[in-house]
């Protein structure tokens, strides 16, 4: 078997509901086996039309959907060599732990003793062994969603599908079940894949990352290259704390392109025609803030108007002509900066730190 065809490969995937409305458009990628890979969106963007298409709760309008090579299109959820965990984990309130986990199995035709044997395994590699005679309601929510992971486990699918896992935990659990769940799939070595709108939580977790909006696949790469190299506006927009700036290049100088917005010059690393539209953008953390006097090239004129204090750091919401505009400083300069509130400030950057979008 190629490379190509090991693992899950979309090709061509269209979901189009009722009355022309298209939730997944153009949907192409290749899940290599053992990845942990997220969709991150906005509400409404394809995200989890895609995630039920895989599972097979859905069915695409067209292109197709594969697991190793062999076509998925058409085929049940429950045929299929994968299982879907969903927000609300849908446990039997009236079974045990051990019980709820060995149901698949038993659905399945596995003897009592066997089934028994294969779901305490489960139960034990979620660390609730000692939980697995009490009922779900004596459970916290991140004792639920370790059952329903074990209840998925038991029946040794090739991909684990999770939509929104962390969206009813609070923030301490939910940081918590990150470590967890990453840390199981890198010992089971199955591919897991998992909806969320949390980018945070993308970050933290993936491998690469599947950024989706307006119900096409804006971007896909590692955490580190969405948060460093966005492709375009709604990447950079989406992933947060990332400064745009939009104009028209003006020239170039050696390998980079100078971009005239209506704050002034812009220098950033890339290639452009003088006369065409260009767009930058700039992360919160590499923008410096100082008194100093605006430069000629990358430097604007702010007014600080809030320093929030993070701990290991302060974000600083600026405005830019009535545009919000961020900054991020070391913590150890937050009782300076607060000095600020309310005054002009200069914000900098190096020509190395700007991302040239496309247009």
């Amino acid at each position: 078997m190629s490379d190509e065809q090991n693992g899950l490969v979309l090709k061509d995937v269209y979901r189009v509901f009722p009355g022309d409305v298209t939730a997944v458009a153009d949907v192409n990628l290749h899940v290599e086996n053992g990845e942990y890979v997220v969709f991150l969106g906005p509400s409404g963007c394809g995200k989890t039309t895609t995630l039920r298409m895989i599972g097979g709760h859905d069915d695409p309008s067209s292109g197709t959907i594969t697991i190793d090579g062999e076509l998925m299109n058409g085929v049940s959820p429950a045929e299929r060599p994968i299982t879907t965990v969903f927000q609300h984990y849908a446990l039997f309130p009236h079974k045990s732990v051990l019980q709820n986990v060995a149901f698949g199995l038993k659905m399945q035709g596995v003897d009592k003793a066997e089934r028994e044997t294969q779901a305490k395994a489960a139960i034990d590699l979620v660390g609730l062994t000692k939980m697995m005679d009490r009922k779900p309601r004596e459970l916290s929510g991140g004792q639920q969603q370790r059952v329903a992971l074990a209840r998925v486990l038991v029946t040794r699918p090739k991909a684990i599908l999770l939509d929104e896992p962390l969206g009813d935990l609070d923030r301490l659990l939910q940081m918590k079940m990150r470590v967890e769940l990453r840390a199981l799939q890198r010992e089971l070595g199955i591919t897991f894949i998992h909806v969320t709108h949390n980018q945070e939580e993308a970050l933290s977790m993936a491998d690469r990352i599947v950024v989706m909006g307006d119900a096409v696949i804006q971007q896909v790469g590692t955490p580190e290259e969405l948060a460093r190299h966005p492709r375009n506006e709604f990447v950079a927009k989406f992933m947060g704390d990332n400064n745009v700036f939009h104009g028209t290049i003006s020239g170039t100088n050696g390998g980079n392109v100078v971009i005239d917005t209506p704050h002034g010059k812009i220098e950033v690393k890339g290639t452009g025609t003088a006369g065409q539209p260009g767009s930058m953008s700039i992360r919160a953390n590499a923008v410096q803030v100082s008194t100093d006097a605006v430069p000629d090239v990358n430097g604007v004129k702010v007014r600080l108007d809030f320093a929030e204090y993070l701990g290991d750091s302060v974000k600083l919401h600026l405005d830019l002509a009535g545009q919000p505009f961020l900054a991020k400083v070391p913590e150890e300069r937050y009782t300076e900066i607060r000095a600020y509130e309310g005054k002009d400030v200069t914000a900098t950057w190096a020509i190395e730190d700007g991302h040239l979008l496309e247009q």
